[in-house]
Formats: C-alpha cells, structure tokens, sequence
C-alpha cells in the first residue's frame, strides 16, 4: 500500500535531520549527493542509528535489547510488504528499498551486526563469529567477518543508492567498507575498551607479544604503537579497493564516494602523524577541515 505523497516527504525530512544531527562524518558525503539520494542514504543511515541506539543501551538487559532488534527488523519486513506505519524512519526506507531495488536481507544485515556488539549468553564460547559469540577475536578473518556486518553491508547497501553497472564493484564496496571500520577501531581503541570491547585480533596480540589488559597501562601508546601501526597498514591495503570503486560508481555519486574516501584516509593519515597514540585524546578531524573537503567534492560534483 503506497503511502500517502506528504507522509512521505516528511518522513524524509525526518530522517535527514537525524543524520545531520549523528552522522559526524558520512553527512558531509551526503550534502554533495542530488537530494534524492541524499534522502535515501538519510534513510538508510536513520535505520541504522536506531539499532545501534538500542544495542548501546546500556540502562536495558542484553537479552531485551535482542529482541528490540529482532522487532526491528520485522518491523521493516512487514512495511516492505505493505503494511502501514507512522514510523518516519520505516516509512522512508521501505520507500527507499523499493526504489533503489536494495535486497531487503542486506537491510537485515545492518542490524545484525549490531547485534555482534552484544556480549554473548554464552560465557564459553572462545570466538566471535556469530551475532552469539562475545566480544573477542582470534583471528584477523574473525575480525574481518565482523567488519563485513557492520561496515562492508552499509557499502553494499550504498552503492545502490550510488548507482552502479560493473559487478567489480560490489566487492570493492566490500573490502572499501572494511578500511573505514578499520580506521574506526584504531580511532576507538580506547573508547572501546572503556566499553569492555577489544577488537584487536588475538593472533595480533600475540605476534607483537602484548596483551589486551596491557591497554589500560599508562605507557599503552608506546607499547601498542607497533601493533597498530601494522593494523594501519592493512587498513591502507584496503583504500586501494576505495581509490577503486569511485569510477564505477554513477557519475552524480563520484563526489560523494570520494568525500567519503577522503574524510576516512584523512582520518587514518592522522593516527600515524600522532604516532598513533590514541590513548591521549581522541583523534579526530576537525570541523573546518571536512568543510574543506567537502567543498572539494562539490566541485568536483559541477565539473
């Protein structure tokens, strides 16, 4: 059942303004879409910040804050198949869904992997492979599964919005999306921990011969410098599939890719002119320098 035409642009408005207001480093790349679909990512990004609110909610159980996500996501199925919402958020996606052609697991997806932030029920489970296993990893490939849900699907997700022809591009949409979450776990080390969250491989742990509790040492910049410079460096391999992408996107998203591509490399340049010491302070760009970049990318938008 189609909704009705005002309901509709409202919503919209809705969910733009959420991003706006959340969306400290993906609006900018936003603003130099057409509006259309800089609507439509407001929409996706709105979905987003929803499930992620409810899965950091820490004044609710973990179990409840499950099946607020299950809900979630059946919540979406049913308006996709027609059902009627005052839901702005629910409203402009299935809208969005149906418009952009998006498969409506990749939306499910988004919201799973939220749920892999969860700790786990099981208290003897050793690995983090599923939306059920605590917070650790072994591997870099454990690591990696996780960046695929939290980061690659938002990619993948995307570039349907973006509009694209080649299938080369949804796997670089993949591995593009896992150097932005990269870059988020360097920049989040910290905060991560703070939050009972480490998200340091263990075989990387191992191979520079530290452990996890040793992030909470006041000379933890030195000691890790070494290990996050070589997670650094992974990072940077995955930028090769951003630099990539950008031309196989439609020519009207180019620029939003690129500001996107821009604003995360920034990011990451800056960790390693810090020394990467994450621990003092929060590394970050500034507002004056995403304009910055953002006007970059509005040009190279009329060009």
């Amino acid at each position: 059942m189609s909704q009705n035409p005002l309901q509709l642009r409202a919503a919209y408005a809705v969910c733009r303004h959420i991003a706006r207001s959340s969306a400290k480093n993906f609006y900018y790349g936003f603003l130099v879409l057409p509006i259309r679909k800089r609507s439509a990512l407001s929409a996706v990004y709105a979905f987003m910040r929803h499930a992620d609110d409810i899965s950091d909610d820490p004044s609710v159980p973990i179990a409840e804050r499950r099946g607020k996500l299950s809900e979630w996501i059946c919540s979406l199925r049913r308006v996709v198949e027609g059902e009627r919402t005052d839901d702005p958020v629910l409203m402009a996606l299935a809208d969005t869904q149906k418009t952009f052609n998006i498969p409506l697991e990749l939306l499910e997806k988004l919201v799973q992997g939220t749920a892999m932030d969860l700790p786990s029920p099981d208290k003897d489970a050793t690995t983090h492979a599923s939306a059920n296993a605590p917070m650790h990893y072994e591997t870099f490939e454990d690591l990696y599964d996780y960046c695929y849900h939290v980061a690659s699907v938002v990619g993948l997700v995307s570039i349907r919005i973006f509009g694209y022809r080649d299938p080369r591009a949804e796997k670089l949409a993949e591995r593009t999306g896992v150097a932005f979450q990269l870059t988020n776990i360097l920049r989040d080390v910290k905060e991560d921990l703070e939050m009972g969250r480490v998200y340091l491989p263990a075989e990387d742990l191992q191979r520079f011969e530290v452990q996890a509790s040793a992030l909470k040492n006041g000379n933890a910049a030195a000691v890790f410098r070494p290990l996050l410079e070589f997670e650094a460096a992974r990072a940077r391999d995955f930028y090769g599939a951003a630099e990539e992408l950008i031309p196989l996107v439609d020519d009207d998203s180019q620029p939003a890719l690129w500001t996107l591509v821009e604003i995360y490399h920034r990011l990451l340049d800056r960790i390693a002119a810090r020394q990467y010491d994450v621990f003092t302070e929060r590394v970050s760009l500034g507002t004056a320098e995403k304009v910055g970049i953002f006007a970059k990318g509005f040009v190279r938008r009329l060009t």
